[in-house]
């Protein structure tokens, strides 16, 4: 599907990227003493991480359907979402703000800061990189909606915990630069110290917007609004439809299970109406692929 292609295309973007200047900041951290650039390592580590736990659930997700999982394994891909955001929460805030707790209080010199400030500003040009490239998915599919639309309403959990890393990363490395500037012009380690804290600060905010995101998909969401509005329509236009009395869709992975009643035309037997239904329903997944189970039944009343 478009939604899995890009979602794995943002994923292998930000892997290399995190995975390269994760490296790059380690070397640096050890060689400068930065307690700033060692939160943006563990931090950079961590992603590289998450990305493997999202490729792992974006395959999963697509196993078929069997016995034990009649709707199959969709939803695969918001738990492992969902234990990144636990990941970038833990190991990417906690740890920069112990380390940053930790150097305020036994401040180190930092050793030629300059080697860090190269390394940073790379990685802010990589990692810009990696979000642009994560925006260019993402435009994909929010079409016409704005961004912040998107955020909000989108079922692509990977995306959206990509998205979340790739700005947290980015905002991470400014705050690193700038505070080891600082530190760097006053002779005052304890704003690399500073900076460290900030950048746990950063982090936490995004792996809780992210884990709020993740969450709804998690206990179970309906299909976007587009594609409800869409199956509305199909079922109006109809010939034998007099009209839809409920339709219920819930988004499991990548994939929508929809449930519907409808009234049938007055006059219509029953035989006929049950062509007539699976007609309908063979019209709205030819329309929308993304509908892996339908179930229409008829009725008179809701």
């Amino acid at each position: 599907m478009a939604g899995q292609g890009s979602a794995a295309k943002a994923i292998l973007y930000a892997f290399v990227a995190n995975l390269g200047i994760a490296i790059a900041k380690l070397a640096a951290s050890i060689y400068t003493n930065s307690g700033s650039m060692l939160a943006e390592a563990i931090h950079s580590f961590a992603d590289a991480g998450n990305q493997v736990l999202l490729w792992l659930g974006l395959k999963q997700s697509q196993r078929p359907a069997d016995a034990q999982h009649p709707m199959g394994y969709g939803k695969l891909s918001y738990f492992w979402s969902f234990i990144v955001a636990i990941l970038l929460f833990s190991m990417g805030g906690l740890f920069s703000i112990y380390e940053g707790w930790h150097k305020l209080h036994e401040p180190e010199v930092l050793n030629k800061p300059w080697v860090a400030l190269v390394v940073l500003a790379v990685a802010i040009v990589l990692e810009s990189g990696s979000l642009y490239g994560a925006l260019r998915e993402i435009k994909k599919m929010r079409g016409s909606k704005s961004l912040h639309a998107w955020l909000r309403t989108t079922r692509n959990a990977e995306l959206v915990v990509v998205f979340g890393e790739d700005v947290a990363a980015l905002l991470g490395l400014v705050i690193a630069f700038g505070f080891v500037s600082a530190a760097t012009i006053t002779h005052d380690p304890r704003l690399d110290a500073v900076g460290s804290i900030s950048i746990g600060v950063v982090l936490i905010i995004v792996s809780i917007f992210v884990a709020v995101r993740i969450r709804g998909l998690l206990v179970g969401r309906s299909a976007e609004e587009e594609l409800q509005a869409g199956i509305r329509d199909e079922i109006a236009k109809h010939p034998s439809i007099e009209n839809l009395l409920n339709a219920i869709t819930l988004q499991l992975g990548p994939q929508v299970m929809l449930a519907a009643k409808v009234k049938m035309r007055p006059g219509i037997e029953i035989g006929q109406a049950v062509a007539e239904i699976n007609r309908l329903e063979q019209a709205i997944k030819a329309r929308f692929p993304e509908i892996a189970w339908s179930f229409i039944e008829p009725d008179v009343v809701d």
